[in-house]
């Protein structure tokens, strides 16, 4: 085989990013004890640099499923493992070295399996850290994975020959972000290797480009409708109806429903009973409370649709989800 076989290529890519995360330490994930009140993942990002990288260690033992959403954007890179990640109503499979642009204003999670276990590259920052009004106007194309997808697919990268020039540009942004010994050029550094990585995204997802005004026009979309999804983490467990909701946003219902599913990946009910679960489920985990008053606190007012909502969405009843995580705790 020629040294300048693709395959060659994309496996020394490949080893090389192994060989920088072998130096770096992974905390175990516990995304579900980080949830703010409205239940969301907040990540410290600053003005001045709102990147954030998260190196985490994912264990079936020790899964804590946290349902989540944000304004940040969001890089999802498995290092070992196969991975299950749902989006809205998707589930997306991925397997190593495989890159997933997260769809961060639908409620996502990693999905736990048996003998779920691998490390994962999380990568976070306000898209205003790459494009704004001030940029020069060619920046948008550093975002255009995030956004606006023609095929509505999730955006992944697969693993293979095409992923080596991604894999080169994120071992640079681990080296730069990681960096001990030059402080001074970590953020210049940082910057300019997630620059690099969002160029090669870029390019291979460059089938399903869109046009400037359609970028801009998700991302009206996503900003009008912020001031309900705020809304919704601080009321969930209140009844809200499709026209309060659209009022709420000053659209008409029509609109508003096509606008939400468009940006939440899923209807305004769906999305309700996925962020009162969610809440539902740190409860069970973090309060001795019974399940009534649980079901009840979470705008679940009959005991037996929260059993069976809940159960539909992790697998398991209250009360046996309660002592798996006991039984984890313990061990």
């Amino acid at each position: 085989m020629s040294a300048y076989d693709p395959r060659v290529k994309a496996t020394a890519a490949w080893k090389a990013l192994l060989a920088a995360c072998a130096k770096l330490h992974f905390e175990p994930h516990d995304i579900a004890a980080q949830l703010d009140a409205r239940g969301r993942y907040e990540v410290a990002l600053t003005p001045e640099f709102p990147l954030s990288i998260k190196l985490f260690r994912y264990t079936s033992k020790r899964h804590t499923r946290g349902e989540t959403w944000h304004e940040r954007l969001e890089l999802f890179i498995p290092l070992d493992g196969p991975v299950k990640f749902r989006m809205g109503e998707q589930t997306v499979s991925l397997e190593r070295g495989e890159v997933l642009v997260v769809d961060n204003l639908k409620v996502h999670h990693v999905v736990d399996f048996p003998g779920f276990d691998t490390r994962a590259i999380v990568v976070s920052f306000q898209p205003e850290f790459v494009y704004s009004l001030g940029s020069p106007s060619g920046d948008y194309t550093f975002l255009l994975p995030f956004y606006s997808k023609l095929d509505r697919r999730p955006h992944v990268l697969r693993a293979g020959e095409e992923a080596a020039p991604t894999h080169a540009a994120l071992m640079a942004l681990l080296q730069a972000y990681f960096a001990k010994d030059e402080p001074q050029f970590v953020q210049a550094g940082s910057k300019a290797f997630l620059l690099a990585l969002l160029y090669q995204l870029a390019r291979c997802f460059r089938a399903s480009d869109v046009l400037k005004w359609e970028f801009m026009r998700q991302q009206q979309r996503s900003l009008r409708l912020k001031k309900l999804f705020d809304h919704i983490q601080a009321h969930y467990a209140e009844k809200l109806s499709v026209g309060a909701a659209a009022k709420l946003v000053a659209m008409s219902p029509a609109a508003f429903m096509k606008a939400f599913k468009q940006v939440a990946g899923m209807t305004l009910v769906a999305y309700l009973n996925h962020v009162r679960l969610a809440r539902a489920a740190r409860l069970l985990r973090e309060t001795d409370r019974s399940i009534a008053d649980i079901a009840a606190e979470t705008g679940f007012a009959d005991q037996s649709y929260f059993d069976r909502r809940f159960r539909g969405a992790f697998g398991a009843a209250p009360s046996v989800f309660r002592n798996r995580v006991e039984t984890a705790d313990k061990d």
